[in-house]
């Protein structure tokens, strides 16, 4: 399969990507090699195993990794139950060579993913999901089959892959994987998306949403994912949820009351409940960037803020006892009159400062690039 007619098939699952992963989507494909994907919980990894079984016509087989994994559950297992009938049938048998041999064929044998995985005739979409929860030495047991394509069973012997899985495997980066696995596989490293993607994301998988909204939740979102003080940060899925819940409620535009409403969608914490509140209590800001002036605040292009009386304002003069707002830049004294670039000043006998704490800031959808 080509790049071209691996991105179209991605189109036609709805998938947003980038031309870097579609790359090494399609040369691991082409190479037979593993693909190691590294990221935090909630990116999309898993996604990408199930998009691919999707775009290359196949069966998507899954083992998901847990601590105390071991090859009884990910490779093989004999049926115990089974052989006792057999040998209590086959008592009377004097071949005793003949009969122990057929206790551990496949009649007495339990599938389990990986050698499902290798001895199907067609080849499938093997998913190892979130490795880095699987003990060291399963991992060192994975190496055989990651680097050979073949599992090696003590009363059978070696069994090579019938065909060639297509192996994808996900990591959360909860304890670092060894050196061993990782030089057997392709490697990528999935982030959150930025506001422009999750848009494209809203737009492909929830498309009947408010444009309006969608950006909201796409502004939110990463408001959310970029305060440190989130416990557990919002995945793509629970983002979707969300877009999906507010489209359900007829919602237009996410005000603070809104979000208190459907927080339960995108947030699974208590503690993350009350740091939301208190974050959203202004309602949604347009941008979080720090402007030219120097000053710490949030705010949209314009520089909006108070300075004490007789303070050293950053734009490199001093005011006196009146209180005024700035613009982003310029500036000339005079009692009520405008400066530069989009600085002015409200002057008076007293000084002021605008209680905002109060005020909801919709966001300016326009200020927003679509990407259609």
């Amino acid at each position: 399969m080509t790049l071209e007619e691996l991105k179209a098939k991605l189109d036609e699952a709805n998938y947003i990507y980038d031309d870097t992963l579609a790359t090494i989507l399609c040369v691991a494909l082409q190479l037979g090699r593993p693909l190691l994907i590294e990221g935090a919980a909630g990116v999309g990894k898993t996604e990408i195993a199930k998009v691919m079984a999707a775009a290359l016509g196949r069966d998507l087989v899954r083992l998901q990794c847990y601590e105390g994994l071991d090859e009884s559950k990910a490779l093989y297992e004999w049926n115990y139950q089974k052989q006792l009938l057999a040998i209590q049938v086959g008592r009377e048998n004097t071949d005793k060579d003949a009969l122990t041999k057929s206790l551990f064929s496949d009649e007495y044998m339990l599938t389990r993913p990986l050698l499902a995985s290798i001895r199907s005739e067609k080849p499938v979409v093997l998913l190892i999901d979130e490795i880095d929860k699987a003990d060291e030495e399963f991992e060192a047991f994975l190496l055989e089959l990651l680097s050979e394509m073949q599992v090696s069973i003590p009363e059978v012997g070696t069994i090579k892959a019938s065909s060639v899985p297509f192996v994808v495997l996900t990591s959360n980066r909860a304890r670092p994987l060894s050196e061993a696995l990782r030089r057997r596989c392709a490697y990528i490293y999935i982030t959150y998306p930025d506001i422009e993607k999750e848009l494209r994301i809203l737009r492909a998988k929830v498309p009947h949403v408010d444009e309006q909204l969608a950006v909201q939740v796409a502004m939110a979102v990463k408001r959310l994912r970029n305060c440190e003080t989130i416990l557990k940060k919002p995945s793509i899925a629970e983002s979707l949820d969300w877009a999906a819940a507010l489209e359900a409620l007829g919602v237009k535009e996410l005000t603070p009351e809104e979000i208190r409403r459907t927080m339960g969608f995108v947030l699974k914490n208590n503690e993350d409940f009350d740091t939301a509140d208190e974050l959203f209590s202004d309602g949604l800001l347009e941008d979080e960037e720090e402007c030219d002036c120097g000053c710490d605040h949030k705010g949209d292009a314009a520089c909006q803020h108070a300075h004490a009386h007789g303070e050293s304002c950053p734009h490199g003069h001093t005011h006196g006892a009146d209180g005024h707002s700035h613009g982003a830049a310029g500036h000339t004294h005079g009692a009520g009159h405008t400066h530069g670039a989009g600085h002015s000043h409200a002057h008076g006998a007293t000084a002021g400062k605008t209680d905002k704490s109060s005020e909801y800031t919709p966001l300016n959808v326009s200020r927003i690039t679509k990407m259609d």
